[in-house]
């Protein structure tokens, strides 16, 4: 793995005082299978690597290890604001102060970066199947407010190729959302069985709410085993953080 992080910036039109950075696996220090810039602290890897990995992140942002707002995923819709104080476990979180650096982690679950057009909101959220259907990015978008003035991110997550469901899971989003069956391909090997293009399932939720200007989304985790953790793909392995800060 290269010595040196590996970052990806989004290509959307954010303005001069928003900055944001997804990374990859490559430029950490930790060993197979997490190999190498793993930044969870929940899979197995020795906390000591996951620290310095950390701290390379943080030289890389150029930010204190102090303004980021690392959170407890799981899974859900709550949306918590930057500073964090006792926060309890959430999904999203929100800033409008400079230097507040949301942070979300992901190994093929969707992060979504979200600024306003002035530079004075921030927020990112972690949406994974559950957290999508059940209005994870909904939630983050009432948070920030003025849902017109948004602009959105999609960072690297897994792609509709390898995102095979049940039927339950399409219809829960349908349930939601009726839209959302355009989102949904039938496998044809394993009847009753579906591709799901998660992408194109979070434009639709955002689109609901009035967030049009949508960016990134196509970049597939488990499809690029050099650049990207991916759960699905290999079990046992790092996770990747999305991060956005006001500056």
């Amino acid at each position: 793995m290269p010595t040196e992080l590996s970052l990806i910036r989004p290509d959307w039109p954010a303005p001069p005082g928003v900055s944001a950075i997804t990374t990859t696996r490559a430029g950490g220090v930790s060993g197979p299978p997490w190999s190498s810039l793993n930044l969870g602290q929940h899979v197995g890897d020795d906390p000591a690597q996951v620290a310095e990995n950390r701290l390379r992140l943080c030289r890389a942002a150029k930010l204190s290890s102090q303004q980021f707002g690392w959170i407890e995923q799981v899974h859900g819709t709550r949306v918590v604001q930057l500073p964090l104080v006792n926060a309890p476990p959430a999904d999203a979180s929100i800033t409008r102060r400079k230097g507040e650096a949301c942070v979300i982690m992901t190994a093929d679950c969707l992060p979504v970066l979200f600024c306003d057009d002035k530079g004075s909101r921030a927020g990112a959220a972690h949406a994974g199947w559950r957290g999508l259907c059940n209005g994870v990015l909904e939630q983050t978008v009432a948070a920030l407010g003025e849902a017109d003035t948004l602009m959105a991110w999609l960072g690297p997550a897994i792609g509709p190729q390898h995102f095979e469901v049940g039927p339950e899971v399409r219809e829960a989003f349908i349930a939601k959302s009726p839209a959302a069956s355009q989102a949904f391909t039938a496998t044809g090997a394993r009847p009753g069985h579906f591709m799901a293009d998660i992408y194109q399932i979070a434009r639709l939720r955002l689109a609901d709410v009035g967030v049009t200007r949508v960016y990134g989304g196509q970049l597939c985790t488990v499809s690029d085993p050099e650049r990207f953790y991916s759960f699905r793909r290999d079990g046992q392995t790092g996770r990747m953080a999305s991060v956005i800060w006001l500056h």
